[in-house]
């Protein structure tokens, strides 16, 4: 079910295509790279917002809103992530995988792939940048020195979720769903929020 090299040719491709086009979000064929393409475009997403954060000229106004955004779409980043490891368990324990006795991965393969997302980003934004004219010199050099070096930790991230795949078929090693509890968007958990509500909440006549 899982190919590290599917994984990483999809995510260049639909990495290119919506830069072309920010708007497409046509979806692979087949259930699962269509769900491993969703958790791309969240990261895809949340990597732009995020520059639209950084820019210089955003105001006071502009920041709060684009900083509800990225919360927004990271919350989905994560829940995606932790869908294609739901996903995976799924396909695995209809066939008794993974064995109880397997040694526990500390990563699980929703996780690589969501780190197989972000390098695919850098790796293009990277090799935009050696071929950016009006760069100053030696910029292109760098930064082809920082491709060469985010290609080969790709190439070692992918090595590793083909052999965790190939291991867990064979009942060597195994891995568990772990969610990420995030806090920050849950009003019942984050008291920056729900202090502000009962403080809203007090100020109503009864």
């Amino acid at each position: 079910m899982i190919s590290a090299e599917e994984i990483t040719t999809l995510q260049d491709r639909l990495t290119r295509d919506w830069h072309q086009t920010p708007e497409s979000h046509e979806p692979p064929e087949g259930e699962w790279l269509e769900l491993v393409g969703r958790q791309h475009r969240a990261n895809f997403d949340l990597w732009h917002i995020e520059d639209e954060a950084r820019s210089p000229e955003a105001g006071d106004g502009e920041l709060a809103a684009v900083k509800r955004r990225i919360d927004r779409t990271n919350q989905l980043r994560n829940d995606l992530a932790e869908e294609v490891d739901r996903a995976l368990l799924q396909w695995l324990a209809v066939r008794g995988l993974p064995k109880a006795e397997a040694a526990l991965n500390s990563e699980s393969p929703g996780l690589i792939i969501d780190r197989l997302s972000i390098l695919a980003l850098k790796i293009y934004h990277t090799r935009e940048e050696t071929e950016r004219k009006t760069a100053v010199e030696g910029h292109a050099e760098r930064n082809r020195a920082r491709l060469e070096v985010l290609e080969e930790q790709r190439a070692d991230l992918a090595s590793c979720l083909d052999a965790l795949w190939r291991d867990t078929l064979s009942g060597m090693r195994g891995f568990k769903l772990y969610r990420q509890m995030k806090m920050y968007n849950d009003p019942a958990l984050n008291p920056a929020i729900y202090g502000a509500l009962r403080s809203k909440g007090a100020g109503k006549p009864g």
